[in-house]
Order: structure tokens, then sequence, then C-alpha cells
């Protein structure tokens, strides 16, 4: 059977749900889910092959990046760029009960010039009236040209077989960018890191997660068929380390019992986990 290929990018605002889409289509987490802002600042792929099939999908950072000029941002509206230009089609993700249609328009006047068709996916409807609905649909159909419009549910996996079937109804002849068993462009120390990271965005301060960085020292499976790791924790500024240590060094034990908890279950093994915070440009300390 020949084979056939589509490009997807994943875009919204903040919190609408696009990384708890891309994990529950590929079947696994490979993108943090958090309630803080710019959780995703990787460009991060996920590969769901069905049949002669393959659905690959760009998560990005939150959709402002497409208006910011801020240069500390370069990064992530970099990421978000990529995402769009290597994409077929786009999936404009909105979370249903925060619907703003100011932001919608100026998403949409940028989106445009790409000249990609658009679809927009209505997330968490499970938690709206079905007439709420029809309401914002009527109203986006009569200014903006919109290829189609799905209503899901991302943690419940509702409606994911109609998305499936228009992405699979999209695709085109063409050679795989990936092998039949791979899930995402991503390795295992980079997801492991990205647990770290998930934690430390759960359980500080918001200017906290921003300033800091996990890199992986020791990636080593053991005789005995378990997982060793070491983390370093980058902070820019000495003030963080009392933050990140907590109270008797209560806060940086549960980030620690956390994503070893998060990542023996995501890689289905035991897993020893050990992490150092350490000062930019300085001494361990």
């Amino acid at each position: 059977m020949k084979k056939k290929i589509l490009k997807i990018c994943l875009v919204g605002k903040t919190n609408a749900g696009k990384s708890t889409l891309l994990n529950n289509l590929v079947g696994e987490k490979i993108s943090i889910t958090n309630k803080k802002i710019n959780t995703t600042e990787d460009f991060v792929i996920g590969i769901v092959n069905i049949k002669n099939t393959q659905l690959v999908l760009y998560d990005t950072p939150g959709i402002s990046f497409l208006r910011d000029n801020k240069f500390q941002k370069t990064k992530l509206k970099k990421n978000l760029w990529e995402g769009l230009n290597q994409s077929d089609i786009i999936l404009y993700l909105i979370d249903s009960k925060k619907i703003d249609f100011n932001v919608l328009e100026k998403d949409f006047l940028k989106l445009y010039e790409l000249k990609k068709k658009i679809s927009i996916i209505f997330n968490k409807t499970d938690l709206i009236k079905a007439e709420s609905l029809l309401k914002h649909i009527k109203s986006i159909t009569e200014k903006y040209k919109v290829d189609k419009f799905f209503n899901i549910s991302s943690i419940k996996k509702l409606g994911f077989e109609n998305l499936i079937n228009y992405l699979l109804q999209k695709s085109k002849y063409g050679n795989w960018l990936y092998n039949d068993n791979e899930i995402t462009d991503k390795d295992d120390i980079f997801i492991t890191n990205e647990c770290t990271r998930n934690e430390i965005l759960s359980l500080t301060h918001k200017e906290i997660p921003y300033n800091i960085k996990v890199i992986n020292k020791t990636f080593k499976y053991l005789k005995n068929g378990q997982l060793k790791i070491k983390q370093d924790i980058i902070i820019k500024n000495d003030r963080y380390k009392k933050i990140l240590l907590g109270k008797k060094g209560s806060k940086i034990k549960d980030i620690r019992i956390k994503s070893q908890k998060e990542i023996s279950n995501i890689l289905n093994i035991k897993t020893h986990l050990y992490i150092n915070i350490n000062l930019l440009h300085a001494k361990k300390i």
C-alpha cells in the first residue's frame, strides 16, 4: 500500500490543551502539560502511524508569540514559526470556556499570511452547553474562512474519531519522515528532563521556571534492570537556590520524588533520580 503523510501544526493560547491533545493522539506523554504559561518551550513533534498514513504533529508554544517582538522570547517565537512553516495544515485550539474574539481576529490575520487550511478545534466542550458552542461557530463562520470545526475534550478523549478521520483524508502520498515505531523526535533524556522541569513549574513561584534549565548528567541502565538518572538544575541567580530547596530541603525533595515517579510511569522502569542545583558560570553549590 502506497504511503501517505500529513504535517500538522497545533496552535492556540496557553492552556488551550495542545500538549494534552498531542499526548493522547500519540498514546504516550511526550510533551509536558501544566497550567502555567509557556509550558512548551521546545519544538516537540509527535508521530501517529495509522495503516499507510503518518501524521506528524507539531506542538508549539503559545500563539501569542505570533505578535510578540520581545528579544528574550526569540526562541519561543522561532519554535512557533518553525511548526507553522513546516506544516501542511493548521489546527487552532480554543478553550471553549475562554473564547476571546479580539485575540482570534489578530491571530487569524497572521495565520492567513501562510495560505494554509486552518481548522478550529473547540477543546473542553464537555464543560459548556452545545447552544453556546453553536453561537460561537456561527460568529466565527461569518468572519473567517475555516476549513472545519471540531468539538473535543482532550482530557476525556472525546471527539477524537472525527478529527483523526479528517486528518487521514487530508494526507497526501509521500515518503514518511519517521520510522513506523517512532512516536516523537525527542529522546528519553529530553523527556525525563522535561518531567523535572514540569515539577518545578508546578511547585515553585512563577518567576523561577523561566530562569532555570534542567540538564542531564547521567542516564544509565543498571544491571538489575533499573534506571539511574542524575540531573542538574541550572539557575541564573543564587537567590533561586533557597526557593528551590525549600524549608530544610523539602521543596527539592518533592520535585525529585514526583519527577522520579513520573519518569518511572512514562518509561515503565523503576528509576532512581538524583538532582543537584548549580549556579550558571559558577562552581557547584
